[in-house]
C-alpha cells in the first residue's frame, strides 16, 4: 500500500516534469532556435543548422528522449491505479501508453544521430545532406513529432476508465477526453489539432499530476 502510494506520487511529479518539458519546449523552438526559411540555399541551411547544433542536440534529448523516460514511470503509475476496475481496458491502455514511450525515444535518438551525420555530409555534399536531412525530419515526425494518435489513445483510455470508475475527477477526465480525440485527429495534416492535443496536455498533465501527489490511491484503487 505504501509503495502504490510513493509510486503515485512519483507518478504525480513525472506527469509535472512531462508538462514544464511541453512548455520548455514550445519557447525554445520560438524563441531560440532560429530556422532557415523557404529558398534558403543549402550551404545557409547546413550553416544555420551547424549554428543551432548544441541547442537542437539539447532540446531533442529533453523533449523526446528524457519526456519518453519519464513517461514510462506516469503510464505505470497510472496503470497500477486502474487496473483493479478495469483490467482488460487498463493492459490495452499500458499498452499504448509503453508503444508512446518507445516511439517518442526512438524519435529523439534518430533526431540527435540524424543531425549529426547531416552536419558531416554537409562539409562535401550540402546538396545531399539537405536531403537527407529531410528525410531525418519526416521520419522523426511520423513517429513520434507530429503524429500523436497512440499518445491519443492512451490519453483516451485511461480517461474513459478513469471516468467510469469515478477515479481522479470529472474535469480531469473530460480534458484528457478532448486530448485523446485531438491527438487521433493528428492523423489528419492540420496543424490545428496537433496544436489542440499539445496544450490541452500540458494542462491534463499539470492537473493529473497535482491530482497524484495529492491524493494518492484509496483503498477502493488497490
Amino acid at each position: 500500500m505504501m509503495e502504490l502510494k510513493k509510486l503515485q506520487k512519483i507518478g504525480g511529479v513525472c506527469a509535472i516534469i512531462e508538462a514544464l518539458i511541453y512548455i520548455t519546449t514550445f519557447i525554445v523552438y520560438g524563441a531560440i532556435i532560429i530556422y532557415p526559411e523557404e529558398n534558403t540555399s543549402a550551404v545557409d541551411e547546413l550553416t544555420i543548422l551547424s549554428d543551432n547544433y548544441l541547442a537542437l542536440s539539447i532540446i531533442n534529448l529533453v523533449s523526446y528522449v528524457l519526456f519518453g523516460i519519464v513517461l514510462a514511470v506516469l503510464v505505470l503509475a497510472i496503470y497500477q491505479r486502474l487496473k483493479n476496475h478495469a483490467p482488460n481496458f487498463s493492459k490495452l491502455a499500458f499498452t499504448f501508453g509503453i508503444i508512446w514511450v518507445g516511439l517518442v525515444i526512438a524519435s529523439g535518438m534518430i533526431a540527435n544521430i540524424g543531425l549529426n551525420s547531416v552536419l558531416k555530409i554537409g562539409e562535401t555534399a550540402p546538396e545531399n545532406a539537405i536531403v537527407i536531412w529531410s528525410s531525418v525530419s519526416i521520419i522523426v515526425e511520423g513517429l513520434g513529432g507530429g503524429n500523436e494518435i497512440v499518445g491519443g489513445i492512451w490519453v483516451l483510455l485511461i480517461s474513459c476508465i478513469a471516468l467510469k470508475g469515478q477515479f481522479f475527477s470529472k474535469p480531469i477526465n473530460y480534458i484528457g477526453i478532448v486530448v485523446g480525440v485531438a491527438g487521433i485527429l493528428t492523423v489528419y495534416p492540420l496543424e490545428i489539432f496537433t496544436e489542440i492535443f499539445g496544450i490541452s496536455q500540458i494542462l491534463w498533465f499539470l492537473w493529473i499530476g497535482i491530482f497524484m501527489i495529492r491524493k494518492p490511491a484509496t483503498p477502493r484503487e488497490v
